[in-house]
Order: structure tokens, then C-alpha cells, then sequence
């Protein structure tokens, strides 16, 4: 039997790609901030789940992850689907730091922890939900796009790094576009369903692919996106297609 760890899975993506799992015959450890959510989920399919309280921001998580990687009896695949971000054009200082210290500082935090557990265990998989944001700066949403940009440039530095060292861990860049999630408070184009952005991270994942980009819509958005030059992308009007 597979076991993965997701962390984020108390809703939106992280939770639908746990029941799908669950549905292939994985047991599935599960994570997040709220316990009653995580409860609740459990209560689907209590002989597969596992589940662990976790805040990625807080020190205590690397050991918190441990527990429940022990809990769940091990760990094949790690899928970190927790971030934060808002559309934040006034640049309010508490939001861009809240992004900062989740979609960066936490973010290591745990994809350290999965990546020294495969280490040891000399196989694994870790893949984790970026975004299509990271592309480009966003003038919208600087600290979001930014650290998703990071985010996909420190899983690069560990394929390299897991290549060079020989310690045969896959490495899985998911870049969706926009979703709907209760993470969404504006209306954006192109909103894609959950369960379907789930089902293509999910095929995406078992072809062991290094980078999900979903959808084609996406990947043309993406591809017409570095066709445009610096100074031009820096006069673009991204409000324009955004409703509160």
C-alpha cells in the first residue's frame, strides 16, 4: 500500500486530491490547522487517514510532520498544498509578511523535512502546488506571485540536488491556474473546478511528471506571458480583469 502525506488537506485542492488517492487505495495522511475539519475528514474513511494538527509557521512543525509521517507507517509521496496569499495592490504590511512567512519560510520548513526523510529512506516523491502567478510579477498580488517564484526555483534546486546525490527522489512542480477555493474572494477568468484540477494533479503525479501545468488554457497564457517584454509587462493593467 502507497501512503502519502498532504499537507493542506482540510479543504480545496490538498483535500480533494487526498479522496481521490483514497479512492486508488493509498492511505493518506492528512494535515492542517483546523481539527475539527481534519476530524471530519477522517470520519470518510477512518481506516485509511491519519491525520496531524500542523502550522507550518511554527517551529514545531518539521516534528509534527515526523509524528504523522509515523503514524501513517511511512512515506512515498509528499504534497505540500498550504500557502496564502490576497490580492493586496495597497501593499498592506501584515498581509505581504503573513504571505512571506507561509509561501516561503514554512514552505522550506516542511519540504526539508520530506526531502531529508526521503533521503534516508533513498526513494520518494515530493511535489508541491505553486502556481501559474510565479511566472511573472503581479502587481496585484506582489508577495504572492513572488514567493510562488521562489517556490519553483527551490524545487528545481532539489531535483538538481537529488540528481547530483544520487538519492533518487522525484521532484513534481504543480502550477495550476486560478481555482475555485474558499482562497479566492474575487472573481477571476478562466475559474477551473476543484475536483477537475485534482484529477489532472493526481495523472500528473502517477507519470511521476516533473512540472504540472494545468490547464492548455494556461499554458498558452504562460507561454504568451514571456513573449512579452519587461517594459511592456510593467504598464499592463492587471485590475482590469479582476472583480471584488
Amino acid at each position: 500500500m502507497k501512503r502519502a502525506v498532504i499537507i493542506g488537506a482540510t479543504s480545496g485542492i490538498g483535500k480533494e486530491v487526498a479522496r481521490i488517492l483514497l479512492s486508488k487505495g493509498w492511505k493518506v495522511g492528512i494535515s492542517g490547522r483546523r481539527e475539527d475539519l481534519l476530524l471530519q475528514f477522517k470520519s470518510e474513511a477512518p481506516e485509511s487517514i491519519e491525520y496531524e494538527v500542523i502550522d507550518i509557521t511554527r517551529q514545531d512543525a518539521p516534528e509534527l510532520l515526523s509524528h504523522l509521517i509515523s503514524k501513517l507507517g511511512g512515506m512515498d509521496l509528499y504534497l505540500h498544498s498550504a500557502g496564502y496569499g490576497r490580492i493586496n495592490p495597497g501593499l498592506d504590511p501584515e498581509l505581504e509578511m503573513k504571505t512571506v512567512e507561509t509561501n516561503a519560510s514554512g514552505f522550506v520548513t516542511m519540504i526539508n523535512g520530506a526531502f531529508n526523510y526521503f533521503k534516508q529512506q533513498k526513494h520518494g516523491h515530493i511535489a508541491a502546488i505553486t502556481s501559474v502567478a510565479g511566472r511573472r510579477g503581479l502587481g496585484l498580488n506582489a508577495s504572492y506571485s513572488s514567493t510562488k517564484r521562489f517556490q519553483m526555483t527551490y524545487l528545481t534546486a532539489l531535483a538538481q540536488l537529488s540528481n547530483n546525490c544520487r538519492y533518487n527522489i522525484r521532484i513534481s512542480d504543480i502550477q495550476p491556474g486560478f481555482v475555485k477555493t474558499d482562497f479566492l474572494n474575487h472573481s477571476f477568468p478562466m475559474l477551473m473546478e476543484t475536483s477537475y484540477v485534482a484529477g489532472k494533479i493526481v495523472k500528473g503525479l502517477i507519470k511521476g511528471r516533473r512540472r504540472i501545468v494545468i490547464d492548455w488554457r494556461y499554458r498558452i497564457i504562460i507561454f504568451v506571458w514571456h513573449l512579452i517584454p519587461r517594459r511592456l509587462w510593467e504598464h499592463i493593467n492587471l485590475q482590469r480583469f479582476v472583480r471584488k
